[in-house]
Order: C-alpha cells, then sequence, then structure tokens
C-alpha cells in the first residue's frame, strides 16, 4: 500500500480504501494513504484525475461511495453534524480564489470563524485578526476591501482565515493559480515559514513544479486513467521513477516531445 509510515511520524490524517464519484461515475477508486504531523505533503495528477475531488472529500464536503477518512483518529464520513463541526475545527482551508466576501473587509473575513466558532470579545477577535494578518505579511491591511488588493494580498488574507482557529492542518487547492512566479515563491517561502513556527501539517493540491520542489516533504500522484495512487515519495525520488507518467510529470519530457 502506497504512504508508508516513516520513521517516528505520527499520523494526523489516513485516508483508507476509499471511492468517491458523481452520479454514478467513479473518480477515483482504492485511494490509501497516511498525512504525518507536521508534514507539507502534495497531491499531483492531470487535470481530470480527481485530486481536487479528493481534497474535498478530505474536508468533509463530499460524502464518499465507500471508505473512510480519519482526522486525528476520528472518522469525518461517518461523523455526525456536531461531530463533524468539532473534528473540522482541526482545519483550515485555503481555497484557489481566496473565497473572500467582497462585501466583507479583509479583517471582517478573517474575523468570521473566531465569530462563528468561538466566544471570544470583539477586542480578542480583533487581536487575533491582527495577529494572523501579521503572520501572513498584512500588517494594517485590516479596511481593506478585497476589490482595492492584488491576488497574491487575496491568497494571504485567505490564508489568515484558515488560519485563525489555529487548526493543526491547513488544506490548500491550487494556492499558486493566478499568481506569476514572484508571488508564487513568496506564497511558498510563507509556507515554509508557517510550518517551521506552528508544525502546521498542509496537505496542498498543485501541479506548480517550482512549489513542489521548494516545499514538498512528501508528492502523491494520482494517475487519471488508474483513478488512484500511482506513486508516493519525496519528489526527487519520482522524478526518477519507473513509472513514465509519473516520470514526464517531474521531467516534462512528455510535454517538450509533444511541442517538438
Amino acid at each position: 500500500m502506497y504512504g508508508s509510515k516513516m520513521n517516528d511520524s505520527q499520523t494526523i490524517i489516513e485516508v483508507k480504501n476509499l471511492k468517491a464519484g458523481y452520479n454514478g461515475i467513479e473518480v477515483l477508486k482504492d485511494i490509501n494513504f497516511s498525512v504525518y504531523k507536521g508534514e507539507i505533503f502534495v497531491i499531483i495528477g492531470c487535470s481530470g484525475s480527481g485530486k481536487s475531488t479528493l481534497l474535498k472529500h478530505m474536508i468533509g464536503l463530499y460524502s464518499p461511495i465507500s471508505g473512510d477518512i480519519l482526522i486525528k483518529g476520528e472518522s469525518i464520513v461517518n461523523a455526525r453534524d456536531e461531530e463533524k463541526k468539532r473534528i473540522m475545527r482541526n482545519f483550515g482551508v485555503l481555497y484557489q480564489s481566496g473565497a473572500l466576501f467582497n462585501s466583507y473587509t479583509i479583517g471582517e473575513n478573517v474575523a468570521l470563524p473566531l465569530e462563528e466558532f468561538t466566544e471570544f470579545s470583539a477586542n480578542e477577535i480583533a487581536n487575533i485578526v491582527k495577529e494572523k494578518l501579521s503572520l501572513v505579511g498584512l500588517e494594517g491591511c485590516e479596511r481593506l476591501m478585497p476589490y482595492e488588493c492584488s491576488g497574491g494580498m487575496k491568497k494571504r488574507a485567505g490564508l489568515a482565515r484558515a488560519m485563525a482557529l489555529n487548526p493543526e492542518i491547513l488544506f490548500f487547492d491550487e494556492p499558486s493559480a493566478g499568481l506569476d512566479p514572484i508571488m508564487s515563491a513568496k506564497l511558498d517561502r510563507l509556507i515554509l515559514n508557517i510550518r517551521a513556527e506552528l508544525n502546521t501539517t498542509m496537505v496542498i493540491v498543485t501541479h506548480e513544479l517550482d512549489s513542489i520542489y521548494a516545499i514538498a516533504d512528501r508528492v502523491m500522484m494520482i494517475g487519471g486513467e488508474e483513478k488512484t495512487v500511482i506513486a508516493v515519495g519525496k519528489p526527487f525520488e519520482l522524478r526518477e521513477s519507473q513509472n513514465k507518467t509519473v516520470r514526464e510529470f517531474f521531467t516534462r519530457d512528455g510535454l517538450i516531445s509533444k511541442i517538438h
């Protein structure tokens, strides 16, 4: 089975025999892997391979056809409403667009989960908002509206909101999408800094090769035709994979040959 346990590592997420699909169409099958505490775990695959579908199941947006997903040993698949909400407090999510509410200021966006899930006072929430915005390099931006922010600023604001409840796990869906190479590299450094400072576990769906080499501890690839995991390992190990699909992703040989 892919995703064998690393030495002295604590499992924080476990996906077991997952089968998923929509309207009777199977998208994923026999998905098995573990993610370890403090790890940056990257999920890759060609377009339509099901990597974003997998992420949506991991954060509880969809229920699988069969199988289970454990967050800190608790099933998010079988949890009832209140149990599910409690489990979901263990993680934050940064969506591809940042998913900010355009009618709210940046500060109000970051405050939303605090207002919904805690009993902190307004002053306590304001202080936490300042702290989280400072952590992502947005000091003093509380009163800005999303339309006043660049794409990179929106991503960082979305990350601040995802971190509002001090989650142990952060999920990212294509965090570099829409960013230029400089901003993408800055976001990579921010991700590494947050992990170094807070030991946050991170699960990231991306296809950006530079980011993968820069931040990933391990990478898992889903095969489009196979609909399941075809490789797990460190980026430079997968570059030398015997699997042609995996190797071409990391060397981009297949793309070059098609162009020529």
